[in-house]
């Protein structure tokens, strides 16, 4: 879905790029439903990556957090984030929601069909991952960078 997979991408793109400590789980979330609420119910820390319509200019990186989280989703752009928003209403109900959450974005030019993101998304990938890194590093994990990235090709290209 053009930009609307930024999310995926940056996934694998972290784990091509970085090592990260044994308890930081990196997870695709995109389609997958209830399911989810397992992986983020009574969680210390959550980090959402994902396209963010937010009325800025395309490849704009936005950070979103606390309370705010939930109520982003409640503003659709793609079929999967009904499934983030039930999940985090149920995790509420539940008193299940991680103590932490964050929501890392980009807003996407285009939303359709398509492999390739658009040159502004793009432009910007590298920002959206440093300030994930970042913000894993401010909550106390090493991360390091593998050596020889640049021999590992991603199944998207180059950024």
């Amino acid at each position: 879905m053009s930009d609307e997979g930024v999310g995926i991408r940056s996934i694998e793109e972290l784990e091509r790029r970085f090592k990260f400590p044994e308890n930081v789980e990196l997870l695709d979330g995109g389609t997958s439903g209830i399911e989810l609420l397992s992986y983020i119910s009574s969680r210390d820390y959550l980090i959402v990556i994902d396209s963010v319509k937010s009325g800025l200019p395309p490849g704009t990186v936005v950070k979103i957090e606390g309370e705010d989280v939930p109520a982003k989703f409640r503003t659709r752009i793609s079929p999967h984030q009904l499934g983030l928003s039930d999940i985090l209403a149920a995790a509420r109900l539940t008193d299940e929601l991680p103590k932490q959450m964050v929501l890392f974005g980009i807003e996407p030019k285009k939303i359709g069909v398509g492999l390739e993101l658009s040159q502004e998304v793009k432009k910007n990938f590298d920002k959206l991952l440093n300030v994930v890194i970042e913000e894993v590093r401010k909550i106390g994990y090493d991360i390091s960078p593998r050596h020889a990235v640049s021999d590992i090709k991603s199944v998207w290209g180059n950024y």
